[in-house]
C-alpha cells in the first residue's frame, strides 16, 4: 500500500487512524473555529491525527436557495486562518478545475465529491498539484470501478491518493453501505476512508434538503473499523439542529469522544 503524507501525519497500513472532522459547510470563522478546536482537543486526548474539514461551497445542494457557504475566496481565507490558529491540516471539496490552483495553496487534502468522482479533468488536475487527493466513491459506482478513477490520478504522476466509501444508492432517497467496498478499494493500493455521516444520509429526503439518520453513525463507524480502515470522516457540530447543511446526519461534539473510543478499541483488535 502507498503511504500518504498529510502535514506531519502518515496515513496507511500500520499508521494511526486519521480523523477528518468538522462542520459540513463553513458557518463563519468563529463557529467553525470553535468546532475545530473542540474536535482537536478530543483527537489529542485519544492520540488521533486530526484534519479539519469544512466546505467553502456546497455546490450540490438540493435547492438553489439552500445555504452554500462563503465561496472560494472567503472560504479559503477562513480555512487558512483556522489552520494557522489550530496548527492542523485541512481538507475541503473542489468542484471545478478553475478552483484547483487556489485551493491547493491552502488545503492539505483536495477532496473530490462523490458526484464528481468520474470527472476526468477534475481528478487529473487535482492529482497534478501533488497534494493528497481524497476521492469519494460515487453513490452510483461499484467499488471495483474505482480502479479507473485511481488510474486517472496516477496518469498525473501522483500516488497521493485516498479513497472514501460513503454509501451506495439503493432505490430512491436511500443509501446503503456495502462494507466489502472498503477492502476492495484498499486492494487498489491506497488508504481507505469511511465517511460514516454521509453514509446515513437520506438524499433529498426532506424535499428541498437531504435528511439523515444520525443515530446510525456509530454503527457505521464501528462496523467500518472492524472491516479495516485507515481514516474516519465525520461531520460534527455543537448543535446539529442549527447546522446550515446536513444537520440530520451529523454527530454532536458532545457524543464524539465516546464514538471515537469505541472505534479505536475495535481498530486496535483488528490491527493485531
Amino acid at each position: 500500500m502507498h503511504i500518504v503524507k498529510v502535514g506531519n501525519y502518515e496515513v496507511g497500513a500500520g499508521r494511526p487512524m486519521l480523523l477528518m472532522a468538522g462542520p459540513c459547510v463553513l458557518e463563519g470563522y468563529e463557529r467553525s473555529l470553535a468546532i475545530g478546536k473542540a474536535v482537536k482537543e478530543i483527537a489529542e486526548r485519544l492520540g488521533m491525527p486530526y484534519v479539519f474539514k469544512a466546505s467553502y461551497d456546497k455546490a450540490n445542494r438540493s435547492s438553489y436557495k439552500s445555504f452554500r457557504g462563503p465561496g472560494l475566496e472567503e472560504g479559503l481565507k477562513i480555512i487558512a486562518q483556522i489552520k494557522k490558529d489550530l496548527d492542523i491540516p485541512a481538507v475541503s471539496d473542489i468542484h471545478e478545475c478553475c478552483q484547483v490552483e487556489k485551493a491547493a495553496e491552502v488545503l492539505d487534502i483536495l477532496q473530490i465529491p462523490a458526484f464528481l468522482c468520474r470527472q476526468t479533468d477534475l481528478v487529473y488536475q487535482a492529482a497534478k498539484t501533488g497534494k493528497v487527493v481524497n476521492i469519494k466513491k460515487g453513490q452510483f459506482l461499484a467499488p471495483w470501478d474505482m480502479k479507473n478513477v485511481v488510474a486517472k490520478a496516477e496518469e498525473a504522476g501522483s500516488h497521493n491518493i485516498m479513497l472514501t466509501e460513503r454509501g451506495a444508492s439503493f432505490g430512491y432517497n436511500n443509501l446503503v453501505t456495502d462494507m466489502r467496498a472498503l477492502p476492495i478499494m484498499r486492494d487498489l493500493g491506497y488508504p481507505v476512508v469511511m465517511d460514516a455521516t454521509h453514509s446515513v444520509q437520506i438524499p433529498g429526503g426532506q424535499g428541498t434538503t437531504s435528511g439523515g439518520q444520525s443515530q446510525y453513525v456509530p454503527h457505521m463507524a464501528r462496523a467500518a473499523a472492524a472491516v479495516g480502515i485507515d481514516a474516519l470522516f465525520l461531520e460534527v457540530h455543537d448543535n446539529p439542529a442549527e447546522a446550515l447543511s446536513d444537520g440530520p446526519n451529523m454527530v454532536r461534539i458532545d457524543a464524539l469522544e465516546a464514538l471515537l473510543k469505541d472505534v479505536l478499541a475495535i481498530d486496535k483488535i483488528v490491527r493485531k
